[in-house]
C-alpha cells in the first residue's frame, strides 16, 4: 500500500477542478475524520450539507452535531435534541421516524443563549410526519428552519377512504351517507380482517294509506359488525352469515340511499294506497324498501291489504257487516338472514264508534296486534307501528326502522325509531334517515286523503383507521 502525505492538494492549471480517482474507483474516508472547508458553500465538505445518521434515536434528551439528521422515534416517549453551539451555515435535521410527533412531541433546546427563529427560547414539534432542518444564520436570527415538511408520506396500515360525512369513535372512522354517494377506498388496510368493514344499510319507509289507511312499513334494516370495531350492534348484526359481509379494496363504491315512499295517486284521493321505499344500496348489499298501507275508497268501497317490503304496510279499516277485511304485507320480502324487517297488521272494525287500521311493521318486531279486551279482536292490529331497532354504530345508540301508525279512532302512533303517527287528523310522515314508515291517514267525516310520506333510509360504513 502506498502512502502520500501532502499539505494541499491544487490543480496543475489554474482551471478550478481536481480529480480525485477515476471513474469506478472508491474514496475512502476513516471514521473520525472531520470533512469541512473554509467557506459555507453546498457540496463536498460544505457546512450546509447534511449527513443522515442511521441509529434511531428514542426517548431521553442527546446534543445534535452540526451537520447531522437525525429520525427521531417518539412512539415510547418525548425527545429533546440541544442543539450545537452555533456557527455560520451549520446545519441540524431532525424527521419524525414512526409518525408519532402528534403523541408525543420532540422539544428542541438552543445552546446557551442563542436563539431559534430570533428567540432564544425553546421550541416544540408536534406534527405527524414532519421534518426539519435547521441553519445557523447569525447572532440575530439564530437557528432558522429553512426546509420544513408536514406531509406524512408513508403507507397506512390500515384503510384510507372518502365520502359522506366523515365522524371518528376511537380508533375507528364512520363515514355516513344521507343521501346518494360514493365511498370510494384508496388505500386497503395490511390487515386483511381490518378491510372487512361494519355497515348499516337502511332503506326508505313505506308511506301510508288514505282514508282509514294503514301505517307503511319501515324500510329494511341490514347490519354487520366486523371484528375490529368495538361498538355494541343491534341483533340483526348479520355478521355469522358470510355473505352478509363485506371486504373492501382501493375501489369505489357508488352508494344509493333509498327514499321514503309516499301515495299511489297525485293528488292523494280516497282509496290511494301508499307507494313502496326505495332500496339502500352499499356493494353487495340491499336493503328493500318498506311496504306501502292499504287504503279504503269509501265508507262501503273496497279495500287494499298492506303491501310488502323489508318490513310489511298495514291493512287498511275494514269494512263493517260485510266480512271484508284488509291484511297487512309481509316483511323481510325478499328473504335475508337475518330477517330485515317484519309483518304489518290486519285492520279492523269494533263497533259503530271505534275502528282500527293496521300498523307497519318494524325493523325490531312486527306491529303489534290485540288481543282478547284488547282494543279488537284477537289477531287484529292495535294501529300501532312496530318497534324499530337500536344500534351504536355512530358511537351512540340510535334507533332506527319503525313502523308508521294506522288510522284509529284516536290516531295510531308510530313505532319507536322514526315511525309516522296516523289519525283523522293530519298524518306524520316518518322521520327522514331513519327508514321509518309513514302514518294512515284518516277516515272522519268524508274520506280524507291525508296521509304521511315514508322517511328516507340511511347507509353508514365504520372501520379502523388507526
Amino acid at each position: 500500500m502506498s502512502e502520500i502525505k501532502v499539505n494541499k492538494i491544487s490543480p496543475r492549471t489554474n482551471c478550478g477542478t481536481t480529480t480525485l480517482g477515476d471513474s469506478g474507483d472508491t474514496i475512502s474516508i476513516p471514521a473520525g475524520v472531520t470533512i469541512s472547508n473554509s467557506g459555507t458553500a453546498a457540496g463536498f465538505g460544505g457546512t450546509g450539507e447534511i449527513s443522515w445518521d442511521t441509529t434511531i434515536k428514542t426517548t431521553g434528551t442527546f446534543t445534535a452535531t452540526a451537520g447531522v439528521g437525525y429520525f427521531l422515534n417518539t412512539t415510547g416517549g418525548t425527545i429533546t435534541v440541544n442543539l450545537p453551539a452555533g456557527a455560520a451555515g451549520s446545519s441540524v435535521a431532525l424527521a419524525d421516524y414512526a409518525g408519532t410527533w402528534q403523541t408525543n412531541k420532540v422539544t428542541v433546546s438552543p445552546n446557551g443563549s442563542e436563539k431559534i427563529g430570533g428567540v432564544a427560547t425553546d421550541i416544540f414539534l408536534t406534527t405527524e410526519g414532519q421534518s426539519v432542518t435547521f441553519v445557523y444564520i447569525d447572532g440575530t436570527q439564530g437557528w432558522v428552519n429553512v426546509l420544513d415538511s408536514t406531509s406524512n408520506v408513508r403507507g397506512n396500515a390500515y384503510i384510507t377512504a372518502t365520502g359522506g360525512t366523515i365522524t371518528t369513535s376511537g380508533n375507528d372512522k364512520i363515514h355516513t351517507f344521507t343521501g346518494p354517494g360514493t365511498f370510494t377506498v384508496s388505500g386497503a388496510a395490511i390487515c386483511a380482517t381490518d378491510n372487512l368493514v361494519s355497515y348499516v344499510v337502511v332503506a326508505g319507509g313505506g308511506g301510508g294509506g288514505t282514508s282509514g289507511g294503514g301505517g307503511g312499513g319501515a324500510g329494511g334494516f341490514r347490519e354487520v359488525k366486523s371484528p375490529s370495531s368495538p361498538y355494541t350492534a343491534s341483533p340483526l348484526d348479520g355478521y355469522p352469515s358470510a355473505p352478509n359481509r363485506v371486504t373492501v379494496s382501493a375501489t369505489a363504491y357508488p352508494i344509493t340511499v333509498g327514499a321514503g315512499g309516499g301515495v299511489s295517486a297525485s293528488p292523494p284521493s280516497a282509496g290511494s294506497v301508499g307507494t313502496v321505499g326505495a332500496n339502500s344500496v352499499f356493494s353487495t348489499v340491499t336493503s328493500a324498501g318498506g311496504g306501502y298501507g292499504g287504503a279504503r275508497s269509501a265508507s262501503i268501497g273496497p279495500v287494499t291489504n298492506g303491501g310488502n317490503g323489508g318490513s310489511g304496510g298495514g291493512g287498511s279499516w275494514d269494512i263493517p257487516g260485510t266480512g271484508s277485511f284488509s291484511v297487512g304485507g309481509s316483511g323481510n320480502t325478499p328473504p335475508t338472514t337475518p330477517a330485515q324487517g317484519n309483518n304489518g297488521s290486519r285492520g279492523n272494525h269494533n263497533g259503530p264508534t271505534h275502528s282500527v287500521t293496521g300498523g307497519g311493521g318494524g325493523a325490531g318486531g312486527a306491529a303489534p296486534t290485540s288481543g282478547p279486551g284488547g282494543g279488537g279482536p284477537a289477531g287484529y292490529g292495535t294501529g300501532n307501528g312496530g318497534n324499530g331497532i337500536s344500534t351504536e354504530i355512530t358511537g351512540s345508540a340510535v334507533v332506527r326502522g319503525g313502523g308508521g301508525g294506522g288510522c284509529t279512532s284516536y290516531g295510531g302512533n308510530g313505532g319507536p325509531g322514526g315511525g309516522g303517527g296516523g289519525g283523522a287528523t293530519p298524518t306524520i310522515a316518518g322521520t327522514v334517515n331513519t327508514g321509518g314508515g309513514g302514518g294512515g291517514g284518516g277516515f272522519a267525516g268524508p274520506p280524507n286523503p291525508s296521509a304521511g310520506a315514508g322517511g328516507s333510509g340511511i347507509v353508514i360504513i365504520r372501520y379502523k383507521y388507526q
